[in-house]
């Protein structure tokens, strides 16, 4: 089971798409100097099916993506749930998942079209910082892709 604090409807965190990020609490990872360490308590609403439906149906004609900030408490529900919104969706909207681990599942590449990984490491920035050991992937034809470069300011 996972919880949501809150969602909003975004521009920058998955590049060149309209994305309803949703914050999952319950986060494991306790990152030093993390931008939102109120995610780390298990708080808010469930996160199910029937939210996503509610979302959808309100949003459907504004977002390109629906994207979970978070879930490394439970990848396996995150992974359940993208295919859930994929297959009501008919892929027509994307999917994209930041995770704080260094690792995934292989059924992650056919799970999403998006994915950062990497614990955030205060000394390191996030993804908009050239530093970072984080890495922001499209998924093409089952190959990752590091599109981490496009969040950095030229």
């Amino acid at each position: 089971m996972l919880r949501f604090h809150n969602y909003d409807i975004v521009f920058q965190e998955v590049p060149c798409e309209v994305t309803l990020a949703i914050n999952i609490s319950g986060c494991p990872n306790a990152c030093k100097g993390c931008h939102s360490p109120h995610l780390m308590e298990d708080i808010g609403e469930i996160l199910d099916e029937n939210v996503l439906a509610v979302l959808l149906e309100k949003y459907r004609d504004a977002i390109t993506c629906v994207c979970f900030m978070g879930g490394d408490s439970n990848p396996q529900e995150v992974e359940r749930l993208s295919v859930f919104l994929r297959n009501a969706t008919g892929r027509r909207v994307k999917t994209a998942w930041y995770s704080g681990r260094n690792t995934f599942s292989d059924s992650t590449l056919q799970t999403f079209d998006y994915i950062k990984l990497g614990a955030y490491i205060e000394a390191l920035g996030g993804l908009d910082s050239p530093t970072t050991n984080q890495r922001f992937y499209r998924i093409e034809g089952g190959a990752m892709v590091d599109w981490t470069e496009r969040f950095w300011k030229r």
